[in-house]
């Protein structure tokens, strides 16, 4: 497949809403996660999930995963190897009996963003400034462009880490969330 024909194939967001706390309008936040992806060079064909959560389920995912006690607003979950074995799964034998489909590529799997919508409405009007009205929209867009931006590698635990991924959300929001919105987030 051509690099032109790559970037015609889609990026998959699959969202599923798994809490019922706030109302949500899922096409809104995963034509964010498309439209960040884009805008960090990936081209389909790629497949990512947004999963919004309540807050004893993001618990219990960050105390598992990342061994800190109590609900967060957002967690990533990228998938590291993006390598695909030739053959059967889950042992990569042979192809077994059905003849492969022809200029067909696997899609990229990028991982899981996890988002509490709960905690990101209490986290939402401390957030308040020139760039951020202090909104839960507004608090759900920096989280997914956020979510986005980890799963691609991006992190925050070095100052300078933060800078440049922080400038890079602020980024993204303004070319596909501010601007749709008619101004500030």
């Amino acid at each position: 497949m051509t690099a032109a024909q790559r970037s015609r194939e889609p990026i998959d967001v699959f969202v599923a809403n798994e809490q019922s706390d706030v109302d949500l309008k899922e096409d809104v936040w995963a034509e964010l996660v498309r439209n960040a992806l884009s805008y960090q060079g990936v081209r389909g064909p790629a497949e990512i999930s947004l999963i919004f959560v309540d807050e004893t389920t993001v618990a219990s995912l960050n105390e598992r995963f990342l061994k800190h006690k109590g609900p967060t607003d957002v967690l990533s979950f990228p998938i590291e190897d993006n390598d695909v074995q030739s053959g059967r799964n889950p042992d990569g034998s042979t192809k077994g009996p059905v003849e492969p489909q022809l200029n067909r590529e696997v899609p990229q799997l990028l991982g899981d963003i996890i988002v509490c919508p709960k905690v990101a409405a209490g986290n939402a009007p401390s957030h308040r400034c020139d760039v951020h009205n202090g909104t839960l929209d507004d608090e759900l867009a920096l989280l997914v462009v956020h979510g986005v931006l980890h799963i691609l590698g991006m992190d925050h635990e070095a100052e300078e880490e933060a800078v440049v991924m922080e400038a890079r959300e602020q980024e993204i929001l303004a070319e596909h969330y501010r601007k749709s919105r008619g101004g500030n987030l």
